[in-house]
């Protein structure tokens, strides 16, 4: 299990209250489903639309299960912008 930091983003961090939170997790599904226990409600909504970032580098179709944390890593929570 890996320790680090996941950020929200506009819609997300308005549904979470929070800019930031620690995870503790060994994948990406796992700290999400930890999410969804902390923050019931709206953000479990908003988290079914969102790409996320680990570290830098998107996800994009790959199952949150196979995607591992590393300690000390970040997970930035994307909602979809409007505009361009």
């Amino acid at each position: 299990m890996a320790a680090g930091t996941i950020r929200y983003w506009a819609a997300a961090k308005a549904a979470a209250g929070i800019a930031e939170e620690p995870y503790a997790a060994a994948t990406l599904a796992e700290a999400l489903d930890a999410v969804r226990e902390r923050h019931p409600g709206e953000l479990s909504r908003v988290l079914q639309r969102c790409s996320f970032l680990i570290d830098g580098n998107p996800v994009g179709t790959r199952g949150h299960e196979t995607v591992r944390l590393a300690e000390g890593g970040t997970v930035e929570v994307l909602p979809p912008f409007a505009g361009g």
